[in-house]
């Protein structure tokens, strides 16, 4: 039987307890420094209360270590390892090899250290890359965002015992993650450093080797959001342990949304094949709510390379979210319109619409009539039978707002008398040992039977994470008095027992695997691109460099922010998204042949420029920096 975890994002500690409550077996949050999103950082303190919390249900929480470090910073990100380590954190994602060593200081100093999971920053295509991951200590990669089905699987086939984890839900990148360096080029913010400025999200005009303008301000290299919600169990058969939800940027409402969305699926998927999977986590979430993934922040939804490659994966029009389809303006007034639709409105909604010009426009509900809408100011570019979309249910959004969830721990309790007291054992099906409590107290005959008046003090369970399923009474004990507050007290310490057992069973392991033999330079190129500008290994301190030269790369050279890209036109994206597939160019792929000459280029608003390049026999589109 394989374990499946629904892996949840975290901006903060109120996001991370949510996505605990709605169903996530595990989740990732970002400390105060080194994590690939710097505006979404925490303390260690709200860390440890986020595993403490997570703990109680079996739950594990990943912190996110995962940019390059540079040499000054070393001290720091060697601290912040020792201090995870010591708070509980039960895994680190990182990307800077120097983390390897830093996960052996802290196990020596510590006793024990997080797991090392290999942040999708790696690059992580390949079996022949798990692979050597693995054999460096990870117990985790995360897949590069583009790999299909039967990518994943041949990984699982060729690397069983490694987790794979993959990307199910939220933002794309247009690049694989690692190897993209157009923030760093245009606008010194790396995108391995956390800083990204979505370069992939402007607007771009296509021309081609003569100047032809082919597409004119358009968001050519924006991708919509991934959603595979309809193909958990396809991910699972082809060997994917962890279901990633992208979103450390979102706010609570998306996580309490998108986590019970999956949390659902999920839990079908397992009911329909017990004998196959189970849950990472333990407890039974109660909702309060109908999730809808389309009534928060999406781009429109995509299944991405899942299938192979299909059309319609890009969002040229808009980077921004569209939000769920409402209808069809139908008619117009001086201050509102009628929407052709069976959607419900609120006086407070966000609507917006593409102009006929493919810009996004946006406005407020003043006052909703049925299906009459009165903005506060009258969009000018509205006319008749534009698509109408809302991306502010205000309804929806009021509902998240509140207890959206429970999440409970089934529990089965045993009271019975000792030789000079009563006893109670606690105990919970994922677990062989039992929680027991005892106190001491004379055996006085009661007037009357006392069974109902124990099971009612044991079952009050108020704010504790579990619930009483049953109160089994033996050794006839019901005929003995025992006071309410002794029966509190067993019932308190029952509870901790049983808190404490939880925790040991979430202890992590204390060793590490051994490092790799050390293998020739080429062995560990991955992508021939690797070989051919070794700043896509992103090294940037000295601990990292002493490891690849361990590793048989001695020529490696430093990261393309620390060194530039050392070409005279450097490679900037490698992508699977492609623009002559996109434009119905491909034909390989059945399209028509086109009427434009290459190479092409993409240029910006400011006028710089960034030739493509078509790798037909990879299937991928490069994006150079000027020469």
């Amino acid at each position: 039987m394989r374990t499946l975890e629904l892996l949840a994002p975290a901006k903060d500690l109120e996001c991370g307890l949510a996505a605990i409550d709605h169903g996530a077996d595990a989740v990732y949050i970002g400390a105060e420094k080194f994590g690939a999103r710097a505006a979404a950082g925490n303390s260690l303190d709200d860390i440890r209360r986020l595993t403490d919390y997570a703990h109680q249900f079996g739950a594990k929480v990943y912190v996110t270590v995962n940019t390059i470090v540079y040499e000054r910073e070393l001290a720091a990100s060697q601290q912040l390892v020792t201090d995870l380590a010591r708070i509980g954190a039960d895994a680190l994602l990182v990307q800077d090899m120097a983390t390897l060593a830093m996960r052996k200081v802290a196990l020596d100093e510590v006793g024990h250290a997080p797991q090392l999971h290999a942040s999708t920053q790696c690059d992580t295509r390949t079996a022949e890359k798990a692979r050597w991951l693995r054999d460096l200590g990870f117990t985790r990669v995360v897949l590069a965002r583009e790999l299909s089905v039967e990518e994943i699987q041949t990984i699982h086939r060729e690397v069983p015992d490694v987790e794979l984890e993959v990307f199910v839900h939220g933002a794309l990148c247009v690049s694989y993650s690692g190897v993209c360096y157009a923030s760093q080029y245009c606008f010194q913010r790396s995108a391995n450093r956390g800083e990204c400025a979505q370069f992939c999200r402007m607007k771009f005009d296509l021309l081609d080797a003569d100047g032809k303008v082919i597409e004119h301000d358009r968001h050519l290299l924006s991708l919509k959001d991934l959603c595979q919600i309809d193909h958990l169990e396809e991910l699972a058969d082809a060997g994917a342990s962890s279901f990633k939800i992208e979103g450390r940027l979102k706010d609570a409402g998306y996580v309490k949304n998108v986590v019970a969305a999956y949390s659902r699926r999920l839990n079908e998927l397992v009911m329909r094949r017990p004998d196959d999977y189970q849950r990472a986590s333990y407890g039974v979430v109660t909702y309060h709510f109908d999730p809808s993934l389309r009534k928060t922040f999406n781009r429109g939804f995509t299944t991405y390379f899942l299938k192979g490659r299909q059309p319609d994966i890009a969002s040229f029009d808009t980077p921004k979210a569209l939000g769920e389809y409402v209808g069809k303006v139908k008619e117009l007034r001086r201050d509102s319109f009628n929407v052709a639709g069976t959607a419900a409105f609120a006086n407070g909604d966000g609507l917006c619409y593409l102009t006929r010009e493919r810009e996004l426009e946006g406005f407020r509900v003043n006052r909703a009539v049925g299906n009459r809408l009165y903005p506060y100011k009258m969009p000018q570019g509205l006319r008749p039978g534009m698509a109408l979309y809302r991306n502010n249910d205000v309804s929806f959004e009021k509902l998240l707002a509140g207890q959206t969830a429970e999440r409970k721990i089934s529990i089965s309790m045993t009271f019975a008398l000792t030789h000079d007291g009563f006893s109670l054992r606690i105990c919970v099906p994922f677990l062989e040992e039992e929680a027991v409590s005892r106190v001491t107290f004379d055996h006085q005959e009661a007037k009357k039977p006392q069974g109902d008046n124990i099971i009612r003090q044991l079952s009050k369970l108020g704010a504790t994470p579990y619930v009483c399923a049953e109160v089994v009474i033996s050794d006839q004990a019901d005929r003995y008095f025992i006071p309410s507050s002794l029966l509190a007290d067993l019932r308190r310490e029952g509870v901790e027992a049983l808190s404490l057992l939880i925790r040991k069973a979430m202890a992590q392991p204390r060793d590490i695997a051994q490092s790799a033999t050390a293998a020739p330079a080429m062995a560990h190129a991955w992508q021939p691109e690797y070989a051919r500008r070794p700043y896509l290994f992103n090294l940037s301190n000295s601990q990292a460099r002493a490891f690849y030269e361990a590793h048989g790369l001695s020529d490696v050279r430093p990261a393309f922010e620390v060194a530039g890209g050392g070409d005279a036109a450097p490679l900037l994206m490698q992508c699977r998204h492609c623009l002559r597939y996109a434009l119905g160019h491909c034909v390989r792929r059945g399209g028509s042949r086109p009427t434009w000459h290459e190479p092409l280029t993409l240029r910006l608003g400011d006028g710089r420029r960034f030739p493509l390049e078509f790798d037909c026999k990879a299937c991928q589109m490069n994006v150079y920096g000027e020469k």
